[in-house]
């Protein structure tokens, strides 16, 4: 015990030197000024230019909008604008020398006072490069947090984060990812100190934030730098690319999604590719990479793939596709993002038999499958949308034909609409012979009912 509170004693110890520095020399960060002279803060130039250099950050950042979150004094943000970005700086309060060095260098950084869960799209636009550096383990939700910058991000985010070393705990040398909770003021006498991740730990938010990749920069005296990307890397091509068969709504079987919800996608896909595994299997959505949470076998070379839908730069109908190791994506299915449901009367345009392929009956000798062609089906209707009983009884939608292919996304000609599309159903239960009344609702409207006869089991 001795052991672990003087190392934790040593890391709050540097917290409260830094905190004391501050307020000796009334800045953090250090500036050149145009007049040649400096202003010397707690990090000094060469520190900054350092800490910055370990992210892989162009020196011409013209026609690129980056965002500073935590810019505190704005030495990386005025930095970003010089190298020719159009740069947004965020803090949580309205720091006077942040002012003072954007009137001296009579710089154009839009400043805001924000705080850090008020930071959408909506309210700020995207960026090609998020700056995320000292801020994580100042927040109560760390993964909330990064969730916010994934979001915002269309390309790199460059997260700088404490993280606990061997030498502050014990257990910060393990390698499965841990995570120090402060529940007041325990490091460095701060209550705006929340926690203190170990590196594996620091890694494991970042991927499931949503990033692709997320690479390791260094590791400095107190800090990790990690460049998270949302793109997966320029594939060699050497490995057959994936034929991808479905992408669904793992909750829901269909292809809907909510953009506020944290959803999961399941996709199956077939490669000749042996041994995948998490580190293999890239998926996108609308070219967003996302790390998988699960990558199985399900047949000879056949695999199924689960991940979270990655944070969406756009609404509508996306492309998902997946890759595998190095090879180009697969062929790309569609999926349906927040994209209305346009109410349409349904019409029943024929019922068959699914096996025997007889209309107007259901032969349960043969089966329990009742194929059934539907016009006015909505341009994104699925499994979920979908509901029927046979005289009383519940039938499971297993499939609905998609919107034809040659529709382009987002319109349908007036021949598409007025096509049937088929819908197959699963009889839950038993059923007695005679006939029986087939009924359908499509998102909650329902069509006119069918008569289906019913050929029991031994007739």
């Amino acid at each position: 015990m001795g052991n672990v509170s003087g190392a934790r004693l040593q890391a709050s110890d540097h917290v409260v030197k830094w905190n004391a520095d501050r307020e000796a020399k009334g800045w953090w960060h250090s500036f050149e000024l145009p007049d040649g002279t400096a202003i010397n803060g707690v990090c000094s130039l060469d520190g900054l230019r350092y800490r910055l250099s370990q992210f892989p950050i162009p020196p011409d950042l013209t026609a690129k909008r980056v965002l500073d979150i935590g810019c505190w004094d704005g030495w990386f943000s005025f930095e970003c604008e010089r190298r020719g970005a159009e740069v947004v700086a965020i803090d949580c309060w309205d720091n006077p020398r942040f002012r003072e060095m954007h009137a001296i260098y009579h710089s154009k950084v839009d400043y805001r006072q924000m705080d850090m869960y008020d930071l959408t799209p909506a309210r700020l636009g995207y960026f090609d490069i998020v700056l995320f550096m000292g801020v994580l383990y100042h927040l109560k939700h760390p993964l909330l947090a990064l969730e916010r910058v994934c979001e915002l991000t269309t390309d790199l985010a460059a997260v700088d984060s404490f993280i606990l070393r061997p030498d502050h705990y014990a257990a910060a040398s393990d390698e499965r990812p841990l995570m120090a909770f402060f529940e007041t003021d325990e490091l460095g006498g701060q209550t705006d100190n929340w926690s203190g991740p170990n590196l594996p730990c620091l890694l494991a938010l970042c991927r499931t934030a949503g990033f692709a990749r997320v690479q390791l920069q260094s590791v400095l005296e107190f800090s990790a730098c990690v460049a998270c990307y949302r793109h997966w890397e320029e594939p060699a091509g050497e490995a057959p690319p994936p034929v991808l068969s479905d992408a669904v709504n793992t909750a829901t079987y269909g292809i809907n999604f909510r953009s506020n919800l944290d959803q999961e996608v399941s996709a199956w896909f077939q490669s000749p590719v042996a041994g995948l595994g998490l580190a293999d299997v890239k998926p996108a959505v609308d070219g967003f990479g996302v790390r998988p949470l699960e990558v199985k076998r399900v047949g000879d070379e056949s695999w199924q793939v689960k991940f979270k839908l990655p944070p969406q730069r756009r609404l509508g109908w996306l492309d998902v596709t997946v890759a595998v190791k190095d090879s180009h994506p697969s062929n790309a299915r569609r999926i349906a993002l927040e994209i209305p449901v346009v109410p349409r009367l349904p019409k029943l345009r024929s019922v068959c038999d699914g096996v025997t392929w007889r209309p107007g009956e259901l032969d349960l000798t043969k089966g329990t499958t009742l194929t059934v062609w539907i016009e006015g089906l909505p341009e994104n209707a699925d499994r979920s949308m979908v509901a029927a009983t046979l005289g009383g009884c519940r039938m499971e939608a297993l499939y609905v034909e998609p919107c034809p292919a040659n529709s382009h996304p987002g319109f349908l000609s007036r021949f598409h609409r007025a096509a049937a599309r088929q819908v197959n159903f699963q009889l839950c239960d038993s059923m007695p012979a005679g006939t029986a009344r087939l009924e359908v609702q499509v998102a909650g409207r329902s069509a006119r009912p069918a008569p289906v006869r019913i050929i029991p089991k031994g007739e």
